[in-house]
C-alpha cells in the first residue's frame, strides 16, 4: 500500500495578512478555490518549484468562533532556507517577530499572523554564530 503526502492545512483568520506573511518567506500562490456553497476559500502556497508540498490556507468566510487560540494545537511548518540570517533579517525588516533567534546558526522560529509556528532551518551546515543573533533572547513561545 502506498501513501503520498498532499499538503498541510491551517485555518486562518485574516487571509490577506497570512498570504503576505508566507510571501515574505518566499512562497507563491499556486491555486485558489472559492467555495460559495461552503462559504470558504482555500489558498495553496508553495516555494518556487516545489508544488508537491503546499500549505493550504483555509479561510472560513463567517469566521472561526470557538477555535482555540493556538490553531488547534498545530505543531509547526518547517522550511529550509539558503541563508537563515538573511531570512530572519528580511522578516524583521518587515515587522515579523523572531520568537526563537538563530543563535546556533541553524534554526529559528517565527509565527504567522494566525499564530502558526514556522521553523526555519539553515540549508546544509549551520552558519557560524553571529550578532545580533547570538545575543538575542527568545520572545514569546514558539
Amino acid at each position: 500500500m502506498q501513501i503520498r503526502y498532499l499538503h498541510t492545512m491551517v485555518r486562518v483568520l485574516d487571509l490577506d495578512k497570512t498570504i503576505a506573511f508566507f510571501k515574505l518567506l518566499g512562497l507563491e500562490e499556486k491555486r485558489r478555490i472559492d467555495n460559495d456553497a461552503g462559504r470558504f476559500t482555500l489558498v495553496f502556497l508553495a516555494p518556487p518549484g516545489q508544488h508537491e508540498c503546499p500549505v493550504e490556507l483555509t479561510f472560513n468566510w463567517d469566521g472561526d468562533d470557538g477555535l482555540p487560540s493556538d490553531s488547534r494545537h498545530f505543531g509547526h511548518l518547517a522550511y529550509e532556507v539558503e541563508d537563515i540570517y538573511a531570512m530572519c533579517q528580511h522578516l524583521m525588516d518587515n515587522g515579523v517577530t523572531i520568537n526563537r533567534p538563530p543563535r546556533d546558526g541553524r534554526m529559528a522560529f517565527v509565527r504567522s499572523p494566525d499564530n502558526i509556528s514556522i521553523e526555519l532551518l539553515q540549508q546544509g551546515e549551520a552558519r557560524p554564530p553571529a550578532e545580533p543573533w547570538t545575543s538575542m533572547p527568545n520572545i514569546g513561545h514558539w
